[in-house]
């Protein structure tokens, strides 16, 4: 697929998810998601009240992360989470996987731990993030097939707040073991068209950035973005 015949919006959600977002920067998020057509933005849990409120008359999806960024808490309070997110208005669920635990070998625990939300998520969609710069192949490998058995909706990357984000040869890796009728999510280090435009052609059916309006508009990112 060449730039020209990627529309860059419609994979976009738009994010903001720093400890310190104010109510104004995500007024802010919400206004540039509806400006360039953005497919969702994606903030705190905290923070879903406000922006379903701000997209209520909007096509724009809320989207929240669930667990983030450690992805170390307890089942049940990823659960329960999620649950008051979707019922305070996200309309997408990011969670974080136990990175610890796969790397534990506990591997039914990390796939109870994705059931239990998928569970509560029901015909939400439900993206799990795995945080590639953490794992193996074969540890991306084993998280996706997981997924892929739990038909949730997405495979995504990173945080964008550990080690690495999204790199090319991961995102090749998730579509080749979730096949074509899973979503991948590429996050995090993924700030300028070119970049976007490689995770695409990688496989990529969505792009989590706080670097959306660059990437639409072919500008350089701010400092700091992710």
């Amino acid at each position: 697929m060449t730039t020209e015949n990627i529309d860059y919006a419609s994979y976009v959600d738009h994010t903001l998810l720093a400890m310190d977002a104010t109510e104004t920067q995500i007024a802010k998020l919400c206004e540039e998601a509806q400006q360039h057509n953005f497919y969702a933005v994606c903030v705190n849990s905290g923070y879903v009240p406000l922006a379903a409120h701000l997209l209520q008359e909007s096509a724009v999806k809320v989207c929240s992360v669930i667990g983030f960024p450690l992805g170390a808490g307890l089942t049940v309070a990823k659960a329960f989470e999620a649950k008051a997110a979707i019922a305070a208005g996200a309309q997408e669920i990011d969670m974080v996987i136990n990175v610890g635990w796969l790397k534990s070998g506990l591997l039914d625990e990390v796939k109870a731990d994705i059931a239990a939300v998928r569970e509560v998520c029901a015909a939400i969609p439900l993206k799990v993030i795995l945080e590639t710069c953490l794992l193996s192949d074969a540890q991306i490998v084993q998280v996706c097939e997981m997924c892929r058995e739990l038909d949730v909706a997405f495979v995504k990357t990173s945080t964008g707040f550990s080690t690495g984000g999204a790199r090319e040869e991961h995102v090749k890796l998730m579509r080749a073991t979730v096949g074509s009728e899973m979503g991948v999510k590429a996050s995090g280090a993924v700030r300028d068209r070119a970049t976007a435009e490689k995770m695409i052609n990688a496989g990529a059916t969505r792009i989590g950035t706080s670097s959306g309006v660059a990437i639409v508009s072919g500008d350089r990112a701010a400092a700091g973005s992710y």
